[in-house]
């Protein structure tokens, strides 16, 4: 594997597309140098391939790019690791809540919808079931038909 990356390796590489790694460019996740006439090619590192990586690890989790910049950014700084792995904690931690918040509320609506189609079910029945048969009484007799 080379030391270097185009933006089509690494487009390549991760099924993105080109406008994506440049996206994430602009927002300061990739820094590549640029080459070239006007610098009109970028050249990725090994660093830029990794913080790819952690991004799209991160928005897999259901992190924003705004905090996967945040907890990687934290790496790329010679801090003691004890407080990055804290910082990525209360990340974590964050977002956790928030999914688990999330799961209660699609189950109560789950849950919601259950009722509602029982019920609907039952009308349905009630609806469709035969008619009682009613017993018709004899015509009466008349003494003008007689």
């Amino acid at each position: 594997m080379s030391t270097t990356f185009s933006i089509g390796d690494l487009a390549r590489e991760f099924d993105l597309t080109t406008r994506a790694i440049r996206f994430y460019e602009d927002l300061g996740l990739l820094q590549p140098e640029r080459t070239g006439p006007l610098g009109r090619n970028r050249v990725y590192s090994v660093r830029d391939r990794t913080r790819l990586k952690l991004t799209l690890r991160a928005k897999r989790l259901g992190l924003s790019l705004t905090e996967a910049k945040d907890i990687i950014e934290t790496y790329d700084s010679p801090r003691d690791t004890g407080m990055q792995l804290s910082k990525f904690l209360t990340v974590l931690d964050v977002h956790r809540a928030r999914i688990e918040e999330q799961m209660a509320d699609l189950q109560a609506n789950l849950d919601e919808i259950k009722v509602h189609q029982r019920e609907a079910r039952a009308l349905l029945a009630k609806a469709q079931a035969p008619a009682p048969k009613t017993k018709k009484a004899p015509a009466a007799v008349t003494t003008d038909a007689l």
